[in-house]
């Protein structure tokens, strides 16, 4: 300012973008601005018309022929006209990977079969089956500590774990098949190392026994043991980390391990069963069912429709994979095979870490040893998981309750299956598990701080802001009457059938959806003993191995084991 001697040559300085955006108003009086889109009221386009009734517009206003009411559906809405009962070879309850696989086998056995499925949610394996709602592992026995447990004498019983191998087996074959005739993609299924986790001297000698006895059958071979520290850090750095020189730990390792999305699977094996004549009908849900005298049944199908909202269906099979409603659903058919069964239902949390620069340090699956009392669906294990294509870890399950038997079920779920029949084996099977009530109550009571110090057990160096807190799905229990124990409270799968096999549901949890192939098989076999034998070329075709067991010819397993690998590449 000083050095100048002249106003003429002073030139103000241009407006500040602040006052370049600033908004305006029209000669129509809206105010607009530069940045926006917008109109005036010259604009016809956009404009909307005067609203002045038009007798010849249709009530809705969506198109322009008057409402006359030409469609006579009862009287002012009431005593609407109900649709012909459709006939049907097959109704599958439940979108979930149970019905979906159960569905697809009966459409690739007998093609000219009208087979139906009814979901009543907006899309396939939005309860048990999604991504969300289960542990997501290939459940093969090779790090799960409960199919293993310990003797009086120190040693190990393998037989459970076994078993369930060559049931998986089974799935990965059919899966294989289906991949190689391009009925699904295999996007649903990586390659993650399974590793079991021992913590303390007594977990390491029932680890070491479990190893000794395994590493050496033929669907176990591959499987390492290790209690060096430089060796376990090159298997899982985020869990040795930070680790006390004197804390004594071990893992065992397979390579041969999967993480699965069962979400994704079922919707790949929903669209192969559509793609081969099947019909899958979103929202319409199965609210009654009655056995004819003729042993069809009859359903009751619930829909928001513009007409009765309720249409039957006449079938000669019925099968139940309803998740925890399935329960719900055999207790309506009354056959006597569910008398004395109820259900327990157990909720579930896990934590979850998406941070990239922890998720990157642990690329397995590791199961750890479940606390004194604690049911073994509550086995503490630390998972890389992959669901809908995002990689992260989670760390649980923290179990929980709800008297619901679905995640979007009812509050009212447990107390509509109680019978007189199922009184007094649930009273016993409860009495028999005080501590489990104990346990469950802890969980329930648990902060934070203390599920955060769980974690810690597995991954020293965790961070609290690095783990946020999820609900997963419900899982039932089954309680059932038992000759010796008056009720008993069973973990695991079960397939409850009707005598004549017109009807079947699937009751239970873990090992679930890995077996899905095992239990649909169990269901055809059971409910369809008549046609299996005919049907046995075909299945053997899809699935190799069945009616054998791989544990007796290892060279059929190894060639099945390459071939199932390279179709849908994983180990």
């Amino acid at each position: 300012f000083g050095s100048s001697s002249s106003s003429e040559h002073f030139s103000p300085p241009p407006p500040t973008r602040r006052f370049q955006n600033l908004p305006r108003v029209t000669r129509c009086g809206i105010m607009s601005s530069p940045n926006r889109l917008s109109t005036d009221s010259e604009d016809v386009i956009n404009a909307r018309p005067s609203m002045k009734l038009n007798k010849a517009m249709s009530t809705t206003g969506l198109t322009p022929t008057a409402t006359k009411g030409k469609y006579k559906n009862g009287c002012c809405g009431f005593c609407k006209r109900k649709p012909p009962i459709e006939e049907v070879d097959c109704v599958l309850v439940g979108g979930g990977v149970m019905s979906a696989t159960v569905g697809l086998m009966l459409k690739q056995l007998e093609p000219s079969w009208k087979v139906v499925m009814y979901e009543r949610l907006g899309a396939l394996a939005e309860e048990s089956s999604n991504g969300w709602n289960n542990a997501g592992t290939g459940h093969s026995a090779l790090c799960e500590p409960n199919y293993t447990p310990g003797k009086p004498d120190g040693s190990v019983d393998v037989a459970k774990a076994i078993t369930v191998n060559e049931q998986w087996q089974l799935s990965r074959q059919y899966w294989a098949y289906l991949k190689d005739q391009k009925l699904i993609d295999d996007e649903f299924i990586s390659v993650t190392p399974h590793m079991t986790f021992a913590h303390g001297e007594d977990q390491i000698k029932w680890l070491q026994a479990r190893y000794k006895q395994l590493h050496a059958h033929p669907l176990f071979k591959g499987m390492e043991y290790s209690d060096d520290p430089a060796e376990m850090m090159k298997w899982c750095p985020v869990m040795m980390e930070g680790r006390a020189a004197d804390d004594k730990v071990a893992l065992t390792k397979c390579d041969v391990g999967t993480d699965c999305d069962f979400g994704a699977l079922t919707k790949e094996l929903g669209k192969a069963y559509m793609k081969s004549g099947g019909n899958l009908m979103l929202f319409h849900t199965i609210s009654g069912l009655k056995k004819e005298s003729d042993g069809r049944w009859l359903l009751t199908v619930k829909k928001n429709d513009l007409g009765a909202k309720k249409s039957q269906v006449r079938s000669k099979f019925v099968f139940v994979g309803a998740g925890g409603w399935a329960l719900l659903m055999l207790q309506k058919s009354k056959i006597p095979e569910i008398r004395g069964f109820m259900g327990f239902p157990i909720s579930g949390e896990f934590l979850v870490c998406q941070n990239p620069a922890v998720v990157d340090k642990h690329p397995a699956k590791v199961y750890g040893k479940a606390a004194i009392g604690a049911p073994p669906m509550s086995v503490p294990h630390l998972d890389k998981r992959v669901i809908s294509g995002k990689h992260m870890l989670l760390f649980g399950p923290f179990a929980g309750f709800s008297p619901r038997y679905l995640k979007t079920g009812s509050l009212l779920d447990l107390l509509k299956s109680v019978r007189l029949h199922n009184l007094i084996p649930a009273a016993a099977a409860g009495l028999q598990n005080l501590d489990l009530t104990v346990y469950l109550v802890k969980q329930l009571l648990a902060s934070d701080n203390k599920k955060f110090t769980e974690l810690l057990q597995f991954i020293p160096k965790a961070q609290p802001q690095d783990w946020l807190l999820v609900t997963a799905g419900q899982r039932v229990q089954i309680m059932k009457k038992d000759p010796k124990k008056i009720g008993v409270l069973q973990f695991g799968t079960e397939v409850v059938a009707a005598a004549d096999g017109s009807i079947c549901g699937l009751l239970g949890a873990s090992p679930g959806a890995s077996t899905a192939v095992q239990v649909a098989l169990d269901v055809l076999q059971k409910c369809y003993s008549k046609d299996f034998k005919s049907w046995e070329p075909k299945i053997k075709d899809m699935i190799p191995s069945f009616g054998t067991k791989l544990s007796d010819d290892e060279a059929k397993f190894k060639e099945l084991h390459a071939w199932t690998a390279k179709s849908l590449g994983i180990k």
